[in-house]
């Protein structure tokens, strides 16, 4: 059987009756849309996070979209972001009409370098971005003060995130208002598409709720302004519900992947060497995905093949670089450590229910494929 970096299929037959059950439950309502179970998941994501509101969307890059709207964001405005992140980012920086303006990396984490915001500011910037990637958090400290000194809104963009904390506060909770993903792959994924915006404020909480639901305020049929069709299906709010109550086990089997590969694979690490993934001071690593570098990447992958060992590579092209997006192919500031590691990174499979004996397979094949170099 070919190994790839994820599968729900044993977490589905651990948790089958649970989720069937959650199906059940809302099909015998009599409620299929906004009901009680969007409610419910909407309180109890809120209190998880320790915020009072949750808008439960249709996915994430919604949830980056409308929540950059609700900020205030408007055509012609600037947000400040990376080019090392999932495309929806930026798909929705763009769909707000706002032009996406990159910083560069950190070379240790993969995370925004915030020594560079001063260079991306300009009279049309009206908010920040920071991507809180492969499940540890952006140094928030430095994004915070720069935003407050500059009048910017902050929206964390946490689909890679559920659970990650940053000096003891959970990722989420430094900004203005932060987007979720569920997509099935997150570290909190449902059984099909979903995102939510959480925050502490009402005006945004206000807007959101308008802005999902076509613009209209509550009475049908009476749109204030122009809105959007997004919103959190009942059935993957009742299913996301269940697994909310699992989240920390789950990141706790995120952690024992970690730990495992690192031990593993150690003795590849120095001069020239696999690089593994660190967590930077302050974190506490979620491991969404696990990311690896070497300079030979693309031959690695290659030879794992031969192993029956698929990859990811999380992520090959830089946004900037993408073909759908030409009018970002020059950027503000020079991105050299973004463009470097997309040519070295690929990720090794990560979920919580990864078996040990796959991993194994994944450590012995590194083992042979790099002693060979």
């Amino acid at each position: 059987m070919t190994t790839r970096v994820w599968d729900y299929l044993q977490e589905y037959s651990e948790e089958k009756d649970d989720i069937l059950d959650a199906v059940r439950t809302v099909l015998g309502s009599g409620q299929l849309v906004l009901g009680p179970a969007v409610r419910a998941f909407e309180e109890e994501f809120a209190a998880y996070h320790g915020l009072a509101h949750c808008i439960g969307v249709d996915n994430g890059t919604n949830a980056v979209k409308l929540g950059l709207e609700a900020l205030g964001v408007t055509p012609g405005d600037e947000v400040i972001t990376v080019s090392n992140t999932a495309a929806p980012t930026v798909v929705a920086i763009a769909g707000a009409g706002a032009t996406p303006v990159f910083v560069d990396v950190r070379e240790e984490d993969h995370l925004m370098d915030t020594d560079q915001l001063e260079q991306a500011l300009s009279p049309r910037t009206r908010a920040i971005v920071p991507v809180h990637l492969y499940g540890q958090c952006v140094n928030m400290e430095p994004v915070l003060r720069f935003a407050r000194q500059h009048d910017l809104a902050v929206l964390e963009d946490c689909a890679q995130a559920h659970g990650a904390r940053h000096h003891g506060q959970v990722a989420g909770t430094f900004g203005d208002a932060a987007a979720f993903s569920f997509y099935p792959t997150k570290v909190l994924g449902a059984y099909g598409d979903g995102g939510a915006v959480v925050t502490d404020r009402e005006d945004t909480n206000r807007a959101l709720r308008q802005l999902r639901y076509y613009g209209m305020d509550k009475v049908y049929y009476v749109v204030r302004s122009p809105g959007h069709n997004s919103r959190l299906d009942e059935v993957q709010a009742e299913i996301l519900r269940r697994k909310l109550r699992r989240l920390d086990r789950y990141i706790a089997g995120r952690r024992a992947v970690a730990r495992r590969y690192a031990e593993g694979l150690h003795s590849l690490t120095g001069a020239g060497g696999l690089v593994l993934p660190t967590t930077s001071a302050g974190n506490e690593h979620v491991h969404y995905v696990y990311v690896v570098r070497h300079p030979r990447r693309d031959e690695i992958l290659q030879r794992l093949r031969h192993y029956d060992i698929e990859l990811n590579i999380s992520y090959p092209w830089p946004v900037h670089t993408m073909s759908g997006f030409p009018e970002l192919a020059r950027p503000r500031i020079p991105l050299p450590r973004t463009e470097r590691l997309a040519g070295e990174i690929f990720s090794l499979p990560m979920y919580p229910s990864l078996p040990w004996h796959v991993q194994e397979k994944v450590i012995a094949a590194l083992h042979d494929v790099l002693s060979d170099q």
